[in-house]
Order: C-alpha cells, then sequence, then structure tokens
C-alpha cells in the first residue's frame, strides 16, 4: 500500500497537518512514515514549526523532518549558521520529537550540492535529500545527472518529486502520466512522491506500482529521446525557470 505521508508546515496554510492528523488518529500513526517539511532558516522560527508540525499531525514524533525549499545559494549558510535552523532541527532529533533529517529543493541541482558541501563542512550528513526527478529534468539543468549520484554513493535516502513536472511535463504530449511514474520508480529512488488529490489519482497511483517492471537501456533512451527537444530549455520545468512555485520567496515570513 502507500505508506509514506508527505506533507509540509505551510501546505494550505497549515491544513493540510491538520487533515492529515486527524486521519492518522486510531492507530494509524504506527502504520505509516511520517515526513514534513519547514520553512524557518532561524533556530526560533524552525523550533516554533516543529512544535507547531507535531501538534497539527497529532503525534509526539516526526520520522523525517526537511528543510523546505532549500533554492537559493544562501540557505544552507543561514540553516548552518550559529542560531540557525539546523540548531533547532537537531535538538528535536536529540528529544526524540524527530528520527531522521532532511531538505528538499526544486531550483537547481548546485544549489543541492552546497548544501551537501556546507554540512561536510559542519560535520553532518542528512539522511534524505528531495529533488525533482522526471524525464525532463534528465535534460536540463538535471537533478539526475548531478546529484543523484552523489546520494546514491553516499547512501543517502533519495525522494523523488515532480515526476510530471506539476503537471507541465504532461502538457508537452510526449509522455503519459503512467510512463512518468515509471520512469523516477526506475531511478535508484527510496520512494517517488506523487499528489493525490482525487480518487482517479490514487487508481493511478496503484496502477503505475502494480505495473511497474525495470526497464532496460533501450527503454530508457527511447523515452528520453521522445522527450530531448521538449525538455531543452526547462519551459515544462517552470519550478525551476520562474518563481511561481517558490512559496518561501512569496511569504518570506516564514522563513524567520
Amino acid at each position: 500500500g502507500i505508506n509514506f505521508m508527505d506533507n509540509s508546515w505551510d501546505y494550505h496554510n497549515g491544513r493540510s497537518h491538520r487533515w492529515m492528523g486527524a486521519a492518522l488518529k486510531d492507530g494509524y500513526r504506527q502504520k505509516v512514515f511520517l515526513m514534513t517539511k519547514i520553512d524557518g532558516r532561524t533556530k526560533g522560527a524552525a523550533a516554533m514549526q516543529i512544535d507547531e508540525s507535531l501538534k497539527a499531525l497529532q503525534t509526539d514524533r516526526i520520522d523525517l523532518m526537511q528543510h523546505h525549499e532549500i533554492i537559493r545559494m544562501e540557505d544552507p549558510d543561514r540553516i548552518f549558521a550559529p542560531g540557525g535552523a539546523m540548531e533547532a532541527v537537531v535538538e528535536a532529533q536529540k528529544a526524540g520529537k524527530i528520527r531522521y533529517i532532511g531538505f528538499t529543493g526544486h531550483k537547481d541541482p548546485l544549489v543541492h550540492l552546497r548544501v551537501m558541501e556546507i554540512a561536510a563542512q559542519n560535520n553532518f550528513r542528512f539522511d534524505a535529500v528531495q529533488m525533482p526527478l522526471n524525464v525532463m529534468d534528465a535534460h536540463f539543468r538535471s537533478f539526475e545527472q548531478q546529484v543523484l549520484p552523489v546520494l546514491v554513493k553516499n547512501q543517502i535516502g533519495v525522494l523523488g518529486m515532480k515526476s510530471m513536472g506539476d503537471p507541465y511535463v504532461l502538457r508537452s504530449n510526449t509522455v503519459s502520466p503512467i510512463e512518468c511514474l515509471h520512469y523516477a520508480m526506475n531511478l535508484p529512488t527510496s520512494v517517488v512522491i506523487t499528489g493525490i488529490d482525487s480518487m482517479q489519482l490514487l487508481d493511478q497511483a496503484f496502477e503505475a506500482a502494480r505495473t511497474f517492471k525495470p526497464m532496460d537501456q533501450a527503454q530508457v533512451a527511447a523515452m528520453l529521446n521522445r522527450t530531448r527537444e521538449a525538455a531543452a530549455k526547462g519551459q515544462y520545468e517552470l519550478y525551476k525557470t520562474t518563481n511561481q512555485f517558490d512559496s518561501t520567496a512569496m511569504n518570506p515570513s516564514w522563513l524567520g
């Protein structure tokens, strides 16, 4: 079944946490791996968002807490600075409120690589990293080409998101939803995160899992050849080329 729960402190102004918290009551919490994210870059903002997340999710432990939307080159410096968000997250982990620590981002693989560089300078190793992995990304400012090998080499959990580009990849009319999911699932991912806001999409996710078989090199090459021209300029990956997906840019107060 589907037992990886993705969320964030800021989704739907906190309603997503409250909805999921209500849904996970009565024994369901123990059946899932619960992940959420915080936006705070300061220790104070991060600590507040962690506690608010625990309360809204009606749990005393979050399995994976991630620094959300690390999309600027200065974001890792802010997180790891004295009084930065990492201090709050590590303290929460030591207190048993958090099991694992990761970060997410969708803008540029160079930012992800810099986060891990700054982490290493601070003798810190992330447990998981979330990033776009899809048939378009493979051709343009590619997380698959630049970041994925580093994560695999260092045995860091790989969380693939935006398999359909939210949902612009589908608008290219080069691949189907199931093909998008199968492509991401074929990569060395720990989990492929797919949005489900209707019964139709739930059924689609189940169908993708039911029909998935590892793809050989020829199948992968055929899919990439089909998407190469459409992907070349990033026009179907607007989370990389525009700011319309940058919720923290639109709400800078969330950063603290």
